[in-house]
């Protein structure tokens, strides 16, 4: 009975639809353009959430990043307090790495700034220079497609080695093989010992090697100031936690070690901030909230317009077919047949509609993505496709229940009495 209800439904649907062609193309035209405004910014807005979220992953969970300044507070509004806070510098870091019980790996990395790397009469500007202590890897593991990376002796001793990233190695070498080539940086010749896989592409670049030199600390101090040049501090301590251990256990104990390290008393207030992966991610949390938001009122308008242009289609289906209502309810049809006969047909109508516009997305989304149009993969995940569908189903309850209501309560002697 259920089956032979929805399939009538269907067919009536399609009748209606190939009956009243300009009027059913306006109604569907403004659900399909709803749909498409909704679920077109719900897809812009996760596939770079993703790339966003992806780059932040890279700083991992579970480290700590101990810098001069929190990643969550505005730099401007304290200043010249924030200003005189001292930089993490290296005896924080053999401080840390000598305490720390709940650390995995603890390293001080300093950024060096953009620096001009040459082989022979071939050079590459704006290499990123940063300078690493051994757990580096433990922390970050930089991914090695050529050659190795630092070994413990290199760190310990300072050997004259280099490692370079992926965009680096192409450029400066193109075809030629990179590993055991001389290079100079700052007036210092050093050896290619490896090359980083490349990162691929990120939309904000946190941890993207492609463009990066890293040096050990030990060998970079020979020929480079590794003291902070900078009022916003060049140098960060970052911190990984055992298994097992939470951050905020591990922030207790860092905060508890640096205090006792820079001989702080009770009263003062931290000269230093601890910055984790979860700050950004509320943060970016609450501004994708926003754009889809937006995305939702833009399409909103152009639905209500669809919806209504739907029910009104389903209005006039009823006044048409009141003679066949009628006569189905003199015949022993239920309430409930009827309600459901047209309810069904107005969500296939408002299926169809987005069903085109979710059509148009991925049109759309598919050329943006073949045309490398945006910095980052754009794509129409099937949570998007479910989403426009559960939004047209609705759509379609809402725009057909009034209608539907109207038909299953008519009075069948009158209904066959209508002129319809």
């Amino acid at each position: 009975m259920l089956f032979k209800i929805i399939s009538e439904s269907i067919s009536q649907a399609f009748q209606q639809l190939a009956g009243n062609k300009l009027r059913s193309f306006l109604s569907l035209l403004g659900i399909s353009i709803g749909i498409f405004c909704i679920i077109g910014v719900q897809t812009a807005v996760d596939s770079l959430e993703d790339n966003i979220k992806g780059s932040f992953n890279k700083l991992g969970s579970d480290v700590v990043y101990v810098s001069k300044f929190s990643w969550a507070e505005d730099p401007g509004a304290n200043y010249s307090k924030l200003l005189r806070r001292p930089s993490p510098d290296y005896k924080d870091y053999r401080k840390l790495k000598k305490s720390l019980q709940s650390a995995e790996g603890v390293c001080l990395e300093v950024r060096l700034g953009f620096k001009t790397l040459q082989y022979k009469s071939n050079s590459v500007d704006n290499c990123e220079v940063w300078v690493a202590t051994e757990d580096y890897n433990k922390v970050f593991s930089p991914e090695i497609e050529k050659g190795r990376y630092f070994s413990i002796n290199e760190f310990k001793y300072g050997g004259d080695n280099v490692v370079i990233g992926y965009n680096i190695a192409q450029q400066l070498f193109g075809n030629i093989e990179p590993i055991g080539k001389r290079v100079k940086l700052l007036g210092r010749k050093l050896t290619i010992i490896g090359v980083i896989a490349e990162s691929g592409e990120s939309l904000i670049g946190i941890m993207d090697y492609d463009d990066r030199v890293l040096l050990t600390y030990e060998n970079a101090r020979k020929f480079a100031n590794l003291k902070s040049t900078s009022a916003f501090g060049n140098s960060t301590l970052c911190v990984k936690a055992r298994e097992g251990i939470d951050n905020t256990q591990l922030k207790d104990e860092i905060t508890g070690v640096l205090r006792a390290h820079r001989q702080l008393k009770p009263k003062e207030e931290d000269d230093f901030a601890m910055n984790e992966l979860s700050i950004l991610t509320t943060a970016s949390e609450g501004f994708f909230s926003v754009l889809n938001t937006i995305g939702l009122v833009i399409g909103g308008f152009a639905i209500l317009v669809g919806m209504f242009s739907v029910a009104n289609i389903m209005f006039v289906s009823v006044k048409e077919r009141t003679n066949i209502i009628g006569i189905k309810k003199a015949l022993g049809a239920k309430r409930f047949v009827i309600l459901l006969e047209f309810l069904i047909e107005a969500i296939l109508l408002c299926l169809l509609g987005g069903l085109i516009g979710l059509g148009f997305v991925f049109l759309i989304v598919t050329g943006l993505d073949a045309a490398d149009f945006f910095a980052y993969e754009i794509y129409l995940s099937r949570g998007n496709v479910l989403s426009g569908l559960i939004w047209s189903t609705v759509i379609g309850i809402l725009a057909g229940v009034i209608p539907a209501l109207q038909a299953s309560g008519m009075d069948p002697v009158e209904a066959i009495r209508s002129k319809g």
